[in-house]
């Protein structure tokens, strides 16, 4: 649960730049009340033809500025300038005169941590002329609520928005867990028939909104997990911020859905699949519930060995940002091996999105893994793994990170894991060369796996050469699997 700041807010943020760029925000009285909202102020500026959206990692993006403001009132005037944490960095000094267009965000949304998020604040998007300069503010009025989507079910695809008690209970305010149902084709003309049922999961903060791009299948009543969630992408596992997502999906949740909508009701035909962040979470359900689920089709994922956390060893490492060798630390590469950006560049990002300059509370990727693996603070927020300005690691918190370090998890419990998981439920896909080092992972479970004895590891884990993040074995082929499994 993001904290709300208690601190008092001066009337006026006052910016301590003579000159330069320099936004002025104030907020319509309508959306204050009489209850002062504390959150995180974001303005973002893009070109005329391409309107600022969500920020983007991309080393060639325009600027977004970040600032607290802990208390808005109807008359507070929230200044953002040369002196708030901006991305990319000193892109604002740096942005030629010309037209662009910006808006201003207000987050306030507790249960979901992306700017876009139902019930934050924004103001209209203006075009304008910046002049680094300039010495006279632009001005901003945030003036609306954003809606929350009403996505409506069809024949197909079916919206649900499920009270969650565990959820609640741990949260202390009502929780829902959202989800879409993807029925089969058949689904209404066969009224007698039951289904198996297949878990996925989409990539890092895919919403349960975008179902409808999901393929129908004759065979299997699906399910789409939303991926948002207080600090980020929950990943549907249980954790010490984010609360019993996992629990909850497989005491609440599935149950649900499969009376339902007809489904077998039995971990025989249970199945759970997804790439990236998908990936590292269908592992990890098989994993931490290996009674409950028939298989995992785990494609390009997320870190599954934290000796090789994309390029740190959370363990051996003393800083994130930092190699052994002294050098800035990749964290995207091409398919040829040239560096897109790196971990210092990626944090700094979440430290602009990210209450009080934190990258831990930015909702995005490092912020997610950290909510989900870490432990929660003295402060009620997720503890960091590394210190946000210098990189360097707080070893103090590996032994709750273990926890969720998949390739630790089965070499240590093994004698007990091995036996649910036997019968070639675990299957794992990676290219050699993916965008985000994930290949080092796979390849420290495999030679992890190769070792396992009494009994012998019979799942698959396969490395693709010359292939990047995406990809794997082709859909139709793992149905299929699954369907025999489920006989």
């Amino acid at each position: 649960m993001l904290r709300l700041f208690t601190l008092v807010l001066s009337l006026v943020i006052v910016s301590t730049a003579s000159a330069g760029i320099r936004f002025e925000v104030t907020a319509d009285p309508k959306l204050v009340g009489d209850k002062p909202a504390g959150g995180r102020l974001l303005v973002t500026i893009g070109r005329t033809d391409r309107p600022p959206n969500f920020p983007s990692s991309d080393p060639f993006a325009l600027p977004v500025l970040g600032v607290d403001v802990p208390a808005f009132k109807a008359d507070t005037v929230a200044t953002a300038d040369a002196t708030a944490l901006t991305f990319p960095p000193k892109s604002l000094e740096a942005l030629p005169k010309g037209e662009y267009v910006v808006r201003a965000i207000f987050a306030v949304n507790r249960d979901l941590n992306i700017p876009t998020a139902p019930g934050n604040w924004t103001s209209e998007p203006v075009t304008v002329t910046l002049d680094p300069a300039a010495e006279t503010p632009v001005k901003l009025k945030l003036t609306k609520v954003i809606p929350k989507p009403t996505p409506r079910d069809t024949a197909a695809v079916k919206y649900l928005e499920l009270p969650s008690k565990l959820l609640s209970e741990f949260h202390k305010r009502p929780m829902v867990y959202r989800l879409a149902v993807v029925l089969p084709g058949d689904f209404e003309n066969s009224p007698a028939k039951k289904y198996p049922l297949l878990v996925h999961i989409g990539g890092f903060g895919t919403r349960f909104t975008s179902a409808r791009s999901t393929q129908s299948d004759d065979r299997f009543v699906q399910i789409l997990l939303d991926g948002a969630g207080p600090f980020g992408d929950p990943y549907q596992v249980n954790s010490a911020n984010n609360g019993p997502y996992g629990d909850a999906l497989l005491r609440e949740v599935i149950p649900h859905v499969e009376k339902a909508y007809r489904c077998v009701g039995t971990p025989k035909a249970r199945f759970v699949t997804g790439g990236s962040t998908g990936g590292w979470v269908s592992l990890a359900l098989q994993v931490f519930y290996p009674d409950d689920f028939n298989g995992c089709w785990s494609l390009f994922p997320d870190g599954v060995d934290f000796r090789a956390f994309e390029l740190i060893d959370i363990y051996k490492d003393e800083n994130a940002y930092v190699n052994r060798f002294g050098f800035e630390r990749p964290a995207k590469r091409t398919i040829d091996g040239d560096t897109a950006y790196t971990v210092r560049h990626e944090c700094h990002l979440e430290r602009v999105l990210g209450r009080g300059g934190r990258w831990e509370l930015s909702g995005l990727d490092w912020a997610s893994w950290n909510a989900i693996y870490g432990p929660r603070g003295t402060d009620g927020l997720p503890k960091p793994l590394w210190d946000g300005a210098t990189g360097k690691i707080d070893k103090s918190v590996l032994a709750h990170w273990e926890q969720y370090d998949l390739r630790k998890v089965l070499e240590t419990n093994w004698p007990t894991l091995g036996p649910k998981l036997a019968g070639g439920k675990v299957h794992v896909w990676v290219g050699d060369a993916d965008d985000y080092f994930l290949n080092n992972a796979v390849h420290r479970l495999k030679a992890a796996a190769d070792k396992f004895a009494t009994p012998k590891f019979d799942g698959v884990i396969e490395i693709q050469m010359r292939k990047g993040h995406g990809g794997g074995w082709p859909r139709k082929d793992m149905l299929a699997e699954m369907l025999k499994r489920a006989e």
